[in-house]
């Protein structure tokens, strides 16, 4: 079989040398690299490195091996197009259509998906300019991931830092699965929660539950691939960031649901794959619990946690908002699955049965959709972006 075809346009900024970890992937994953840098670009990696790593021939102009027809070839062949980094002059003369070299032609000439890391200083990144031509070209189609925050030239830290290539990888394996020009998501702006809350009982100890957060982590970066720009609240997981997406930390349920009903003002889905405490305890212990001899010790109390999918689902913060709650059940699934679903309120429930060696940590999962609209989508075993990419296609169905 053939394998599928890659274009790598590397932009001329001083993250171009991340992008050779991103060709490595591609490359050992079975995909045939094409790098096209700017002459820029060449500032930072050289071209052999580029030719070494990909196995291609790499150039930068229009006028090499002109009988070939490159400004054209090169785009028209490809299955995918990822610019990375993208400087801003990259993505305004992509948004403007100029084409003055051979990166530029190639993405006029391109007619498969196109994706852009953007990588820059956060003022030029926050540029009305920038913005403009970010939202210009998510409009045409393409999927402009939102840079990640960190340390940036120099001292210089805040948003601007090409995503880690791992990351990006996942997103162009994600839009290569897919194979269409036209993310659904795109302009949406969706909320994620993912792991588990702990709820302290002293400095050292907390109720908490096994949820890895890998499941929520998976739908954030499927989100991300469909073109949505995407906050991700996360409780207690330890994963990386993933690429393009707006990652808030957060540790019990209370400051959950803080940040959902903040997140969620002006999103137009929020899903909660998070295992959110139903309880913690009425007392906090401002030193540690000590054990006395001899001494049983004293209860617990618990109090209830705010029931954030029932208060979002029942006051929707814009018209039209798709709610999707997650249920994990360990007996009863389908029936107290479909309580669940009346009693939360939302559109859509993902009832799935849980335990030690079920789901939690597993890079697989198997669970049914139900619909308050009474539809049922079963989800076979299978890898957990699986499941995200149906939980998508439902929500964007009601988003409609």
């Amino acid at each position: 079989m053939d394998k599928p075809k890659v274009v790598l346009g590397v932009s001329g900024g001083i993250a171009a040398y991340k992008a050779c970890e991103l060709l490595r992937r591609l490359t050992e994953s079975g995909h045939d690299v094409r790098v096209v840098p700017t002459a820029s670009a060449l500032h930072f990696v050289g071209a052999a490195t580029w030719s070494a790593l990909s196995g291609n021939p790499v150039s930068t102009e229009v006028w090499d091996d002109v009988h070939e027809v490159p400004h054209v070839r090169i785009g028209q062949h490809a299955d995918l197009v990822i610019v990375a980094p993208a400087t801003a002059d990259t993505l305004a003369k992509a948004a403007h259509g100029l084409a003055d070299d051979l990166l530029t032609n190639t993405l006029l000439t391109a007619r498969c998906p196109v994706v852009f890391a953007p990588a820059m200083h956060t003022e030029m990144w926050e540029h009305p300019a920038t913005q403009e031509n970010v939202a210009t070209l998510r409009r045409r189609g393409a999927v402009v991931i939102e840079p990640a925050v960190g340390r940036l030239t120099g001292v210089d830290t805040g948003k601007g830092r090409l995503p880690e290539p791992a990351e990006i990888f996942e997103v162009c394996r994600r839009v290569l699965a897919r194979g269409v020009t036209e993310p659904d998501l795109n302009g949406r702006h969706v909320v994620v929660s993912a792991g588990g809350t702990r709820e302290p009982l002293d400095p050292v100890r907390f109720l908490g539950n096994r949820s890895s957060g890998k499941q929520g982590y998976a739908l954030a970066r499927t989100a991300a691939a469909r073109g949505a720009r995407v906050t991700l609240i996360a409780a207690n997981t330890g994963l990386p960031d993933p690429a393009g997406v707006d990652v808030v930390p957060v540790g019990t349920a209370v400051q959950m649901r803080e940040a959902v009903l903040k997140a969620a003002a002006d999103a137009g889905a929020v899903v909660m794959a998070a295992a959110v405490a139903d309880f913690r305890p009425a007392t906090y212990a401002s030193g540690k619990i000590k054990k006395q001899d001899a001494q049983d010790p004293d209860p617990i109390v618990l109090v209830r946690n705010p029931d954030i999918l029932a208060e979002i689902s029942a006051d929707r913060a814009r018209p039209g908002q798709v709610i999707v709650g997650f249920a994990a059940e360990t007996d009863d699934v389908l029936a107290n699955g479909r309580k669940k679903l009346q009693r939360k309120g939302c559109d859509l429930l993902v009832v799935n049965e849980v335990g030690e060696r079920k789901t939690f940590g597993s890079e697989e999962n198997e669970a049914l959709v139900l619909g308050a609209d009474g539809s049922e989508t079963p989800v076979p075993h299978g890898p957990k972006e699986a499941l995200a990419e149906t939980v998508w296609d439902l929500v964007v169905k009601r988003l409609r």
